[in-house]
């Protein structure tokens, strides 16, 4: 069992997202150490890009923030080296794009997850069928590539699970990364298509923002993931935004861990 996956062995995991350098990297390495003292299981950190195509307006703007900050990947695997002096068994997600591996260089990213014991990579534009441009580096350095399905996914839904690593990441909603009022898709549904070819933990994300969402999803799934509504309260606290964000995390953490 990868670190990834032993995220969910006790019980519903709690998948906090933080844009990394909004509005600073020390508020970052700050904010994902509160994040795991108040019970999160994993925490995703996105590397800022300038064209994020599945993000909503809020993790834009905390993008454009982290990179006018001056936040570079080099600096964010800096950061993460200090976070692992303070944290050396968290399990850590990167979530960014193909652009930025690829100028970076897959091989010399990817080697420095390694070397930082980042465990999974997120990749939200490379669909399925052109995975192959990243999983062999992937496997090389023992970094799960976290696979997504989304509503629209139907009979694809059974192939990509198939052969998915990690977590499933299940896109609870058609469009982009947000707060929404009421997630309508039929979770139970894509989560029985999965269980029909693998085990492996799924977990739930955009849209979740509070806790009887997150539980509502949780019963569906092993886990669940919460990005804008975190991402918000760094916009709204600025480096003020530590103690409310673990309070947060603590809300959404315990109405899940007793399921």
């Amino acid at each position: 069992m990868s670190k990834t996956a032993q995220a969910f062995k006790n019980g519903k995991a709690f998948i906090p997202f933080v844009t990394a350098g909004d509005p600073d990297l020390e508020t970052t390495k700050k904010l994902i150490i509160a994040m795991a003292e108040s019970g999160a299981d994993l925490v995703e950190i996105g590397i800022p890009f300038s064209d994020p195509v599945a993000e909503g307006v809020v993790i834009q703007q905390a993008d454009e923030r982290a990179l006018s900050s001056g936040t570079t990947t080099d600096k964010i695997f800096d950061m993460v080296s200090e976070l692992r002096k303070e944290l050396p068994t968290l399990p850590l997600a990167f979530m960014t794009y193909i652009n930025p591996i690829y100028v970076y260089g897959s091989e010399k990213f990817l080697a420095r997850c390694e070397e930082l014991e980042v465990d999974a990579v997120i990749v939200p534009d490379i669909p399925y069928e052109e995975k192959q441009e990243l999983l062999p580096y992937c496997e090389k350095h023992g970094v799960d590539l976290i696979s997504l399905i989304a509503p629209t996914s139907e009979e694809r839904i059974k192939t990509i699970a198939a052969e998915a690593q990690g977590f499933l990441y299940c896109v609870s909603s058609m469009g982009v990364t947000g707060v929404r009022s009421e997630i309508k898709t039929d979770i139970g549904a894509m989560i029985r298509n999965v269980r029909e070819v693998s085990s492996i933990p799924t977990a739930i994300g955009f849209g979740i923002s509070n806790p009887e969402t997150a539980r509502k999803m949780a019963c569906h799934a092993d886990g669940v993931i919460v990005g804008s509504a975190i991402v918000k309260l760094c916009a709204q606290y600025g480096r003020d935004c530590v103690e409310p964000v673990r309070a947060f995390v603590k809300e959404m953490k315990d109405a899940i861990k007793d399921l």
